[in-house]
């Protein structure tokens, strides 16, 4: 299989990352990592309001038609310390309309300013937010890419230890869970992946733990909870991600007890390929297929 040139704009983009990020300060890096958004084409028919959910900022996406009560919580990657609900507007909006839902993209705090479990918490106050403005747990479901596929699932398992109402579903785009990094891929797809460098990670963990130890936190680590009675996942992530034990063994954890979970391997695709949307076909048939999945979670024909 080959993949389309349309595909590459991210590769590239992903390298210049790499070649320029060298030396540079964090203030910087998170200013080119707003460029996540670049490869993204601006969907059509979608409006775009900022709010403040629960003192947390966050940016609704929502497509024209769309099922008004119905709702995805987008969580955005970038390690916990980069990214924004403007780098990530346009790919959370794309779901969205594929879905005939509204999103919420979430700005949760970032590392290393404030570090574990501080994310989390703002995740928390969003969903009880949500319910505080009539939206019912049954008609959300969490969707995160990369470290917000981390907040996406460890925000489930929180609600549900605190006897709250959980989501319908979670959707976990190129996840990255385990924080021992202890995945083969980190090394057999090391030539491949041009983003996810071993150094890369061990450098985002490093601001998002206070202590080495955090690691083995679940609520850090969703590759150490237990997966019984969590709602159904879907996964979608690249054939050529360094990340890509993560999401296997997401599914063997929840094919374990029995649980409910899609995963959708993209064969050759770099991590978050879905940034490509409405620019390669990979990526557009991605979502298409997670549209096509969550729609009945949420109730909808």
């Amino acid at each position: 299989m080959s993949v389309s040139k349309e595909s590459l704009f991210l590769n590239d983009l992903y390298a210049s990352w790499l070649t320029r990020s060298e030396g540079m300060d964090l203030a910087s890096q998170r200013d080119m990592f707003e460029e996540w958004h670049l490869p993204t084409i601006e969907p059509t028919d979608v409006t775009y309001e900022e709010v403040t959910a629960n003192g947390v900022p966050a940016m609704w996406a929502k497509p024209l038609g769309a099922a008004e009560d119905r709702v995805i919580v987008f969580t955005h990657g970038g390690g916990f310390a980069t990214g924004s609900r403007f780098s990530h507007r346009k790919l959370a909006a794309h779901l969205a309309k594929l879905a005939g839902v509204c999103a919420l993209i979430v700005d949760f705090r970032l590392a290393p300013e404030h570090k574990h479990p501080a994310q989390l918490e703002d995740c928390m106050a969003v969903h009880k937010w949500l319910r505080t403005q009539g939206y019912k747990a049954e008609y959300t479901a969490t969707v995160g890419d990369s470290a917000g596929a981390n907040l996406a699932i460890s925000t489930t398992f929180e609600l549900a230890r605190l006897d709250l109402p959980t989501p319908a579903a979670v959707v976990a785009l190129s996840p990255w869970l385990d924080m021992e990094i202890k995945g083969m891929t980190v090394e057999s797809n090391d030539a491949v992946d041009v983003l996810a460098k071993r150094a890369v990670l061990e450098t985002m963990r490093g601001m998002f733990l206070s202590e080495p130890a955090d690691a083995t936190d679940p609520r850090a680590n969703p590759l150490l909870s237990d997966y019984t009675d969590f709602p159904p996942v879907y996964v979608s992530v690249g054939g050529y991600e360094t990340l890509l034990d993560d999401s296997r063994r997401l599914a063997e954890l929840i094919e374990k007890v029995s649980g409910e979970v899609v995963l959708d391997v993209v064969d050759e695709q770099q991590h978050v390929f879905h940034f490509n949307a409405g620019r390669a076909p990979e990526a557009d048939q991605a979502l298409s297929r997670i549209a096509q999945w969550l729609r009945p979670k949420l109730g909808l024909a």
